[in-house]
């Protein structure tokens, strides 16, 4: 008789995993493009004051900034190589996307199958290209008005800087790219998730020196982390969950054979945007910190932005935070309507049933169509809103 590890062993499949060469590869390489990327977010930029920058960053983590530092796994906060991090390229890929939605050139070039998309990648290159080095410009030139957070200020540290941040985000692109295709899942996403996930253990510590200090009670952590553990169950519970739509298929005659007469379903994702909203949100709301950064926050149109970026901050705080809170919310509906309403075309999914003579039982097809697949993706689009707008709030709360 087996014993129970052996039984265990033969459940697991152990054996498989073992014999799966390619898989084991696969995994190595992400976890190795990981830990390079963990690496760059601790190489800061050439000609820099260490000491002035961890001054800056306490001053400013508590606004937009500090939402900008999680999404870049710390790099922001110590000014590092990869400080932009895909931000560009999250930007630039929005943007296509929108203009393959309007602009008939680019909305043909979606049609065209893999060549098209393969041409719009491209253009998505280039305008993050475009993109990253307008920011890392403007970075530069706010680091040399920021007092003494630049060693050498010049021409020299200027265009350092602008070659040195955005050769780390399109070495990001690439590396993203590389984990696509010899690693596991999508690149960027990972970038994304890594990113965030970096910097849990920086909150990890905060919490515990505040329970040290005694400013946070310990029943506060357990409840932070009850709160913590329910949100993630329900962002993996919505984002898996679909909407189903019956559709009837009527019969035809193809031959000497009758032909339909099944019914399949129409799936809507209940969270269908993802974390486009979100990005939308943030970078909108961090435009006052941005520009705060590129005048330099100790001149009076800096201290002005940066308190206009307290103000937008959607924190715990009153009255500063309770602005920020409304108008990141409101902005993660809007997005999230908007960004469906490109996704979902219900006049092309009413016609294409139409054509195909297929119908949804108890409503008429044409307009009836048309106004009930409508009236479903708005209902569900609202609770995936709610999930983004739940799912970030923790978050922003530190």
């Amino acid at each position: 008789m087996a014993s129970a590890a052996e039984q265990l062993a033969a459940n697991l499949n152990f054996g498989a995993f073992a014999k799966a060469d390619e898989l084991k590869k696969r995994i190595w390489f992400t976890l190795g493009a990981l830990v390079i990327y963990r690496l760059g977010t601790y190489i800061p930029l050439p000609g820099m004051n260490p000491d002035a920058v961890a001054d800056l960053f306490r001053q400013t983590q508590s606004g937009m900034l500090g939402m900008f530092n999680m999404f870049s796994g710390g790099a922001v906060g110590r000014l590092a190589i990869f400080a932009l991090a895909i931000m560009p390229y999250i930007s630039a890929s929005i943007i296509v996307q929108l203009l393959s939605s309007v602009v008939p050139s680019f909305e043909a070039l979606k049609k065209e199958g893999e060549q098209g998309r393969k041409t719009l990648n491209q253009y998505t290159r280039y305008l993050t290209l475009v993109l990253a080095v307008f920011q890392a410009y403007a970075i530069g030139v706010g680091l040399q008005g920021s007092g003494n957070l630049v060693l050498q200020p010049g021409p020299f540290f200027l265009l350092s800087t602008t070659i040195t941040l955005v050769g780390g985000t399109m070495f990001l692109l690439w590396l993203g790219e590389q984990i696509s295709e010899k690693g596991i899942g999508n690149g960027t996403s990972l970038l994304i998730f890594a990113g965030i996930i970096l910097s849990l253990p920086n909150t990890v510590e905060g919490l515990g020196r505040g329970l040290k200090d005694g400013a946070i009670q310990w029943w506060s952590i357990v409840l932070v982390l009850a709160i913590f553990l329910a949100v993630t169950w329900l962002v993996v519970y919505f984002t898996t969950a679909q909407r189903r739509i019956p559709v009837q298929h009527m019969r035809r005659m193809v031959g000497t054979k009758m032909m339909g007469g099944q019914t399949s379903y129409l799936p809507f994702p209940v969270n269908s945007v993802g974390v486009i909203p979100i990005i939308f949100a943030v970078a909108l709301l961090g435009i006052p910190s941005q520009l705060a950064l590129m005048v330099g926050p100790t001149t009076p149109v800096g201290n002005f932005l940066q308190t206009a970026g307290l103000y937008l901050h959607p924190a715990l705080s009153f009255p500063e935070g309770l602005i920020g809170i409304v108008l990141y919310t409101a902005m993660i509906f809007f997005f999230s309507y908007f960004w469906t309403a490109i996704q979902f075309n219900v006049e092309d999914i009413s016609n294409n049933l139409k054509r195909g003579n297929s119908y949804i039982p108890g409503v008429r097809p044409g307009k009836q169509t048309k106004e009930f697949l409508d009236g479903v993706i708005s209902r569900i689009t609202v609770v995936g809103a709610l999930l983004d707008r739940k799912s970030t709030r923790l978050n922003s709360s530190h």
